[in-house]
């Protein structure tokens, strides 16, 4: 299989299937006679895990231990599951700053007349700290 039938087999580009041989995530792919790249059943499955976890948001460092992990049929799942409760606290810390965001940003909203007058909160915050101090 072509690297465009890979790519259309498992939802990452060829753009990405490049990448992720050129760092390393994925063995060097095989090459035809006229030098295209081809790709076997093992190298699908190692895409479509890679696509699923980036899916998941997990980092590309938490990726090539989870495939280091997958590959090694002596694991142990503890291992796997300290990656998915590092990430797991990694996005809840995310989610409450972007809440954090979205509250501040409705307050800063809801107190903006937006109307023709210079005036506008949202941008008077931008401009000042929290402590309502300018910044230069």
């Amino acid at each position: 299989m072509n690297i465009g039938e890979a790519a259309a087999a498992t939802g990452v580009t060829a753009k990405m299937i490049r990448h992720y041989e050129a760092i390393g995530l994925i063995n060097e792919a095989g090459r035809t006679g006229s030098g295209y790249r081809t790709y076997g059943p093992k190298d699908l499955a190692t895409l479509t895990f890679i696509r699923r976890a980036r899916d998941l948001g997990f980092s590309i460092a938490q990726i090539r231990d989870l495939l280091a992990l997958w590959q090694d049929r002596g694991r142990a799942s503890a291992d796997v599951k300290r990656i998915a409760a590092t990430h797991i606290d990694e996005l809840t810390a995310k989610m409450r700053q972007l809440q954090e965001m979205v509250m501040t940003l409705q307050h800063l909203s809801t107190h903006c007349q937006g109307d023709d007058r210079p005036d506008c909160p949202i941008l008077d915050r931008l401009a000042t700290g929290e402590d309502g101090r300018a910044c230069h």
